[in-house]
């Protein structure tokens, strides 16, 4: 059975080790493809399941195959934020073997250099609000505001995103923000400062996460099922 690279993310080189016991997409462990200066977060997997014909037909359809493929995916990108300022390639993104990822690293280095300059030594905090009370508008009102504010004093960077709402809701501010790791400690300071600020509200923290927000010009965050095979 041919085995095809998937690909998790691409690197600068960082000394420490990843577990011997992380395992990847299909309970492989991922490891590192190093080319010119940077390094690829690399897996194999079956070419039945991920070649482009049987990944549209198929496995976009399979719910069940789609969550664990993420969680394992996720797995993997949270084991490299803990040690290194990854840039997080989409969901599925597979070439057909280490050449053709030696091949996506050099067509794109410009962008992933610049990029991974941009993330190194930071890392993504999302903050979402909500409104318990009974009459919600879907607007932010004066504390959104003030809590975005003082947050984004802590940040580099940081993404507004359209509230979910899908029955109504109460969510008014979903955002992220790009924090020195150096700063989270008082970002994460100022969130849970404004607990209680405003009553009817509830702040709610995720994080840190590898930057998927802030990817800029790469466009690679998001599933976007198979790229082009190389080989």
């Amino acid at each position: 059975m041919s085995a095809l690279r998937y690909v998790y993310a691409i690197c600068r080189p960082f000394p420490a080790a990843l577990s011997a016991e992380l395992a990847g997409v299909g309970g492989v462990p991922p490891r590192l493809l190093r080319h010119d200066g940077l390094i690829a977060v690399v897996g194999s997997v079956p070419e039945r399941d991920f070649d482009a014909e049987p990944l549209r037909r198929m496995r976009l359809e399979d719910v069940h195959w789609l969550e664990a493929t993420a969680r394992a995916h996720q797995g993997v990108i949270d084991a490299l934020t803990a040690v290194t300022s990854p840039l997080p390639l989409r969901l599925a993104t597979v070439l057909r073997d280490d050449s053709g990822v030696r091949v996506m690293m050099d067509e794109r280095r410009e962008d992933f250099e610049r990029t991974l300059d941009r993330l190194d030594g930071r890392v993504e905090w999302d903050v979402k609000v909500y409104d318990e009370t009974a009459d919600v508008s879907g607007e932010p009102g004066e504390f959104t505001r003030r809590l975005h504010g003082t947050l984004s004093e802590c940040a580099e960077e940081n993404r507004l995103l359209t509230p979910r709402n899908p029955e109504g809701g109460s969510q008014i501010l979903d955002a992220a923000y790009l924090v020195p790791r150096a700063d989270s400690g008082e970002f994460l300071e100022r969130v849970n400062g404004s607990a209680g600020d405003e009553p009817g509200v509830r702040v709610e923290l995720t994080g840190p996460w590898a930057a998927y927000s802030f990817t800029g010009s790469t466009g690679l965050t998001g599933f976007a099922g198979l790229t082009g095979c190389t080989g």
